[in-house]
C-alpha cells in the first residue's frame, strides 16, 4: 500500500544564483519543481510512501525530473513520457532581497498534456490518501479531467481526498479557479489553503484577505471537507475539524525562499495524520515544516525529516496548538 498517491506537473527549474532582474542573471543552478511532487517528497522524508503520477518530455529535463523523485524515494512507475512534447520550465530570481520572482514556462509542455488515460488506477484505489491541487485543473482540459477522474476512483475506493488550493493568478482569473475547483473541494476530505484562497469559495470568488479566518473554515467546512486547514503565513494556521477550531503559532526562522512551504505544510500534516497524531501535534508538526522549508534555498530540498522537526521544536515555536472554540 501506497500512503500517499499525487498528480500534477514538476518541471525543470532554473535558479538565477545573483540577486536583482532576470535579464541580468548570468548563472544559474539547474533543479526542478512541482507543488504535488514537492509534497511526495516531504511525506517520504517523514517516513511514509508516496508516488507521483505525471508527464514528462523525452528529454534530458524529463529524465532529471525522474531521476530525482526516484533518488527521494517516490515511487515514478506511474510517470508517462511524453514524446511529442517538451518538459515544462520554471525561472526562478530574486528581484530583491525579499521579492522572489517565478517564471513559468508551461504552455504545451508534456506536463500540461496529463489526461485520464495517464492514471494508474490500482494504484489510487491502494493508496491511504489522494493528494491534488487546484493546479493542475488549470493547465488544460485534459489535465482538469485527469483530476476530476483520480478523485473519482479514490472516493469510490473510499480513499481520503486531500485538496491543496494552491491558486495561480497566472493561469486563471479567481471567478473561473472558483468554479471549476469547487466540485474538487466538495469531494475532498481534506482541504488546505491560505486565507485568500479560502474567500474564491466563500466570498464570491475574490482572493483578497480579510474577515475572520475561523469562520472562513467553518464556511469551507460547510461544503464537505472534514478538515480544514487555513495558512496564516507569520501568524501560524489553523484547524477547523470535529466541530472545533485548533491554531498553531509559526516558528521564528530567517526565511531565504519561501516557494515550497506550503507543499512542506501539507506533507507534515499529512504525514501526521496518516500517523495517527493528535490534531494539536499534526497541525504543530505542518507549521513546524513548512518553517523549515523557507530556511534554505529550492522548493524541495530543505523539505525536513524528522530529526530536523525535533531541532526546529527544541527552538521553541512561538505557541503551542490549543482548541479555541466550537
Amino acid at each position: 500500500m501506497t500512503d500517499l498517491v499525487t498528480l500534477g506537473e514538476t518541471m525543470a527549474l532554473f535558479t538565477a544564483r545573483r540577486t536583482g532582474p532576470l535579464r541580468h542573471a548570468r548563472d544559474f543552478d539547474l533543479g526542478v519543481g512541482g507543488a504535488e511532487s514537492n509534497a511526495a517528497i516531504g511525506v517520504t522524508r517523514l517516513g511514509l510512501r508516496a508516488a507521483w503520477i505525471g508527464r514528462v518530455g523525452a528529454d534530458e529535463f524529463g529524465e532529471l525530473v525522474r531521476s530525482t523523485l526516484a533518488g527521494e524515494h517516490v515511487d515514478v512507475s506511474g510517470a508517462v513520457v511524453d514524446p511529442d512534447a517538451p518538459t515544462g520550465l520554471m525561472v526562478k530570481g530574486r528581484r530583491t532581497a525579499e521579492a522572489v520572482d517565478v517564471r513559468y514556462y508551461r504552455a504545451a509542455s508534456a506536463g500540461s498534456r496529463l489526461r485520464p488515460d495517464d492514471l494508474d488506477p490500482e494504484l489510487i484505489r491502494s493508496a491511504r490518501v489522494l493528494h491534488v491541487t487546484g493546479i493542475t485543473p488549470a493547465l488544460s482540459a485534459s489535465a482538469r479531467e485527469a483530476v476530476r477522474a483520480a478523485v473519482a476512483e479514490a472516493r469510490a475506493a473510499g480513499v481520503p481526498v486531500s485538496v491543496d488550493v494552491n491558486y495561480r493568478r497566472t493561469l486563471w482569473p479567481p471567478e473561473r479557479a472558483a468554479a471549476v475547483l469547487r466540485e474538487t473541494v466538495e469531494a475532498a476530505d481534506v482541504l488546505f489553503a491560505t486565507e485568500a484562497e479560502a474567500r474564491l469559495f466563500t466570498d464570491g470568488g475574490r482572493d483578497a484577505p480579510g474577515g475572520d479566518p475561523a469562520e472562513a473554515a467553518r464556511a469551507l467546512a460547510a461544503l464537505g471537507p472534514r478538515h480544514v486547514l487555513v495558512k496564516l503565513g507569520a501568524r501560524g494556521a489553523l484547524e477547523f475539524s470535529g466541530g472545533e477550531v485548533r491554531r498553531a503559532e509559526p516558528y521564528r526562522v530567517t526565511e531565504l525562499d519561501p516557494v515550497g512551504a506550503g507543499d512542506a505544510f501539507a506533507a507534515g500534516w499529512l504525514a501526521d495524520w496518516l500517523g495517527g497524531a493528535s490534531a494539536g501535534q499534526r497541525l504543530a508538526t505542518a507549521c513546524a515544516a513548512g518553517a523549515c522549508a523557507v530556511t534554505a534555498q529550492g522548493d524541495w530540498e530543505s523539505l525536513p525529516r524528522r530529526a530536523d522537526l525535533d531541532l526546529l521544536r527544541r527552538t521553541g515555536p512561538a505557541g503551542a496548538a490549543d482548541a479555541v472554540d466550537r
